[in-house]
C-alpha cells in the first residue's frame, strides 16, 4: 500500500510537471513562430515610427493666447459713497448706484461667449502686413473658406467691410456658424481659482496671428461693454445734471448782465421814482436765486462724478499674450512611439490571428 501511494503521488507530480512544461513549450512555440517573422515586425515598427514622426511634422500645432486679469468691483452701497448717495436722494437727485446683478457670479464668463460680443470682436480691424483687416476675414482666409466660396456666385461677393442689405441674411448665417465654432473649439473662459477674482481668457487656434489678436479683441470688447453697462445709469444722470447746471449758469449770467445794464442805463436815478429800481432789483433777485440753485447743482454734480468713479470697476491685466505664443501639439518623439506601438500591435494581432485560424480550421 505504501508503494502504491508513492507511485500515485509521483504520477500526480509528473502530471503537474508535464502541465507546466506544456505551457512553457507552448510559449516557446509561439515565440519561435513570431520570431520567424521578426523582419516583418521590425519593419512594421519602423514604418509606424516614421509615420508618427511625419504625422507630427505635418500636423499644425495649436497656438494658445491667454489673458488673465483681476476684476475688482466696488459698487456697493456702504461707506462714504452710500452716505453721499443718501444726501443726494434727500435733495431729490438720483446719482445712480447699485444695479450690479448682470455681472455677478458666473455671468461675466458667459458674457464672453455671447454672440454679440464674439461678433463685435470678429468685426474688429487689426493691422496685418501694413493694411487694416477684419479678424473675420483672416479667419475665413486661414481656414480656406474663401477658396470654396469661389465656386459660389453669391458667397464669392460677400464682403464684411461693406454694408449690403441683400447679403445681411447670409452674413448673419456665416457669423452664427463661426460663433458656434469659436465657442466650441477656440474660446475658453474661467477662473483658475474660484476663491480669487482672477479671470482667464484663452483662445486656441492653428493661426498665431488670429489667436493673439482675437484674444485681445474679445477681452477689450467685453471689458468695455462691462464698464459702460456698470456706469450707464450714473453717466446718464451726470449728463442730465451737467445740462441743468449749464442752463442755470446761463440764466445767472443773464440776470447779472441785466442788472448791470439797468444800473448803467439809469446812473442818476431819481429817488422819488422807486418804480425805476424794479428791473434792477428783479434781476438781482433772479441772480441770487440762480446762484443758490447753481450751488446745489454743482454739489450734486460732484457727487455724480464721485459715483461714476466708484462704479467704474477696476480691470487690471495680469498677463496678456506676447509673441511667440506657446504651442500645443503632438511631440515628434511621442508621435514616433505611438506610431511604432500601434503598428507593432497590429502586426502581432494579424500574426496571432493567422496562427489561431490555422490551428482551429486546419
Amino acid at each position: 500500500m505504501k508503494n502504491n501511494n508513492s507511485s500515485t503521488h509521483e504520477r500526480d507530480m509528473n502530471y503537474d510537471d508535464m502541465s507546466f512544461k506544456e505551457f512553457i513549450i507552448l510559449l516557446s512555440e509561439w515565440a519561435k513562430y513570431l520570431l520567424t517573422y521578426w523582419k516583418i515586425i521590425i519593419l512594421a515598427v519602423l514604418i509606424g515610427g516614421l509615420g508618427g514622426y511625419f504625422y507630427a511634422g505635418l500636423k499644425k500645432p495649436f497656438y494658445i493666447a491667454e489673458t488673465t486679469f483681476v476684476l475688482e468691483d466696488e459698487s456697493g452701497g456702504g461707506g462714504m459713497f452710500g452716505q453721499l448717495g443718501g444726501l443726494a436722494g434727500m435733495a431729490g437727485i438720483d446719482i445712480g448706484g447699485g444695479g450690479g446683478g448682470l455681472f455677478q457670479g458666473e455671468n461675466i464668463q458667459e458674457l464672453y461667449k455671447s454672440r454679440n460680443m464674439i461678433q463685435k470682436a470678429l468685426l474688429t480691424k487689426v493691422p496685418y502686413k501694413g493694411v487694416e483687416k477684419l479678424l473675420i476675414d483672416h479667419y475665413l482666409d486661414y481656414n480656406k473658406y474663401r477658396e470654396d466660396w469661389d465656386k459660389n456666385e453669391v458667397l464669392r461677393t460677400i464682403d464684411f467691410n461693406v454694408i449690403n442689405p441683400a447679403h445681411s441674411r447670409i452674413k448673419d448665417s456665416i457669423i452664427t456658424s463661426i460663433v458656434s465654432t469659436i465657442n466650441k473649439d477656440y474660446l475658453t473662459v474661467g477662473k483658475p481659482d474660484k476663491k480669487l477674482s482672477i479671470i482667464s481668457v484663452k483662445v486656441k487656434s492653428k493661426d498665431e496671428f488670429f489667436s493673439k489678436n482675437f484674444n485681445n479683441a474679445i477681452v477689450n470688447t467685453v471689458n468695455d461693454f462691462y464698464i459702460q453697462t456698470k456706469t450707464k445709469k450714473s453717466v446718464q444722470n451726470l449728463a442730465l445734471l451737467q445740462k441743468q447746471t449749464d442752463s442755470v449758469k446761463r440764466a445767472l449770467n443773464m440776470a447779472v448782465n441785466t442788472s448791470v445794464s439797468v444800473m448803467d442805463a439809469t446812473p442818476n436815478l431819481n429817488p422819488s421814482r422807486l418804480i425805476l429800481r424794479a428791473p434792477a432789483q428783479r434781476s438781482q433777485f433772479n441772480a441770487e436765486a440762480n446762484k443758490a440753485i447753481l450751488t446745489q447743482l454743482v454739489q450734486n454734480l460732484e457727487l455724480a462724478k464721485l459715483t461714476i468713479r466708484k462704479e467704474t470697476p477696476l480691470i487690471q491685466v495680469v498677463d496678456d499674450p506676447v509673441l511667440p505664443l506657446p504651442k500645443e501639439g503632438l511631440a515628434s518623439k511621442k508621435a514616433m512611439m505611438i506610431g511604432a506601438f500601434l503598428m507593432g500591435f497590429l502586426v502581432f494581432f494579424v500574426l496571432i490571428s493567422r496562427k489561431l485560424y490555422i490551428i482551429t480550421f486546419r
